[in-house]
């Protein structure tokens, strides 16, 4: 498949670098770009009209978020990802995410709250994948904090990487943005009341429900080879 045939929607301002890193994201989450399929650098380099350079940062960023990986004396291809992985990766942050929210409800205060209520606005008015991913992310992040192990908030930063760019488009898709929403709507009420079990308990569910979501996206596309 010839990437050039593609023209990339562009959308974010900032550097050349940026711009590709965006633009390819945009191709590989949409399957424009499928797994395994190599990235000549020289032909996006042409797409683009800039210089190896910018391309080369912008698959580097797209290696550390798991979409792009680079083979010895291959060069760059799409990382083909496996859905027994990603459940594996899911099963590790049910354990670790649990455990950190049950340390870190005592610990939370009226600031806490006051900042992740104000992370759910901005998701709630927010109209681009990438903000809602980020979003995700700080809402998430500001709800582990308070625990005060930084190793541990580390190991789950760490392990969620490996899947941050895929989970949320194919969850969204499926889903929809309002269910996620209502989810962390009630994590947070069950936070503010300090029921650690009520929130431990939701959190799991809500992970649980981003199991089911990757495991039908999997299973659809199975369906889809098989139809054609």
């Amino acid at each position: 498949m010839e990437t050039k045939n593609h023209k990339a929607k562009i959308t974010t301002v900032g550097t050349t670098s940026s711009k590709v890193y965006h633009a390819l994201k945009q191709q590989i989450l949409e399957n424009i770009l499928v797994a395994n399929q190599p990235i000549r650098q020289d032909k996006i380099a042409a797409q683009f009209d800039v210089s190896k350079i910018p391309v080369r940062e912008a698959l580097k960023q797209l290696e550390s978020e798991g979409l792009v990986e680079f083979k010895p004396r291959r060069g760059a291809f799409v990382t083909e990802l496996n859905e027994a992985d990603i459940i594996e990766t899911l099963e590790i942050r049910l354990a670790l995410e649990c455990h950190a929210l049950k340390l870190a409800i005592p610990n939370m205060t009226s600031a806490d709250f006051d900042q992740a209520e104000t992370i759910l606005e901005n998701y709630k008015q927010a109209n681009d994948m990438e903000i809602w991913s980020e979003l995700n992310r700080q809402f998430h992040h500001c709800l582990y904090a308070p625990c005060g192990l930084t190793k541990l908030i580390s190991m789950i930063e760490t392990i969620k990487q490996r899947t941050k760019a895929f989970i949320p488009l194919k969850v969204t898709q499926l889903s929809g943005l309002e269910k996620p929403h209502k989810e962390h709507l009630a994590i947070l009420s069950a936070c503010k009341e300090v029921n650690i079990e009520l929130a431990e308990k939701l959190l799991s569910k809500h992970i649980e429900n981003t199991k089911k979501n990757i495991k039908a996206y999997f299973r659809n596309q199975k369906l889809a080879k098989i139809k054609h």
